[in-house]
């Protein structure tokens, strides 16, 4: 637990650098290696059978939601105590928004639950027909899957104030700064783009370049935190 003591140092920074990696690891495999294995868009059915068949590979994705959802806690009260003294108001916003998003990625694992609980017949719902079940499995899915157009919202509120306060901060280099905040409004954007306008086309290439930017913003801004930490402050000058 010493390494909790003092935010300002290497050792603080360090170990949340390696919480941040753990994010991204754990996050990339439920988020995003997972669905693309075992759904197929517009097609519940077959989503569902492919969960039965692999159902190994679904509750390891689940497993890493709460990898990903517990390392997220740390990350965020970390951060806020090493930016705190930077701008303490900012640095609590901070912290909530990222919060914010991982009470709306908690919540929506309610609607994964329960989708796959109607789709494999653990409800009793005698009056609803296979078929019926499925569809409304494939509804709670779907409901699931618009929260990511929630916690963006806030993870972009995140990222904005973040890269803010590395700017405020002369502790880590200023590119990661900018590449924060500018690439986090790509979460906004694709938020917009999948909810309102998914079939823009201009905006969906918009929105690519941003997450990457910002993609390489955070994987360079934890990795910077794992094997540098921050730079040296500056000595108060005396008194005369």
């Amino acid at each position: 637990m010493l390494y909790f003591h003092d935010p300002s140092s290497r050792a603080y920074a360090r170990l949340t650098g390696a919480l941040y990696l753990v994010i991204a690891f754990a996050g990339g495999f439920s988020i995003l290696y997972v669905p693309s294995a075992l759904n197929v868009a517009g097609d519940p059915a077959t989503t569902f059978a492919n969960i039965a068949e692999r159902r190994g590979l679904f509750h390891a994705g689940l497993v890493g939601d709460v990898v990903m959802m517990t390392a997220e806690v740390f990350v965020s009260v970390m951060l806020y105590f090493m930016f705190r003294p930077v701008n303490a108001t900012l640095s609590l916003a901070a912290s909530y928004a990222r919060l914010m998003m991982v009470a709306v990625m908690a919540a929506m694992l309610f609607f994964h639950a329960g989708s796959l609980a109607l789709a494999d017949g653990r409800v009793p719902l005698d009056s609803f027909s296979a078929a019926q079940r499925i569809e409304l499995a494939g509804l709670l899915r779907h409901v699931h899957d618009a929260g990511v157009w929630i916690w963006q919202a806030f993870f972009c509120l995140h990222l904005i104030l973040l890269g803010t306060l590395v700017l405020r901060s002369g502790l880590y280099p200023r590119i990661l700064g900018f590449g924060l905040i500018v690439g986090g409004t790509g979460y906004l954007v694709d938020s917009v783009q999948m909810f309102a306008l998914p079939d823009a086309a201009t905006l969906a290439a918009v929105k690519i370049a941003l997450l990457l930017v910002v993609t390489l913003a955070e994987i360079g801004f934890a990795l910077w935190l794992l094997l540098r930490g921050p730079r040296a402050r500056a000595p108060h000058p005396i008194p005369a």
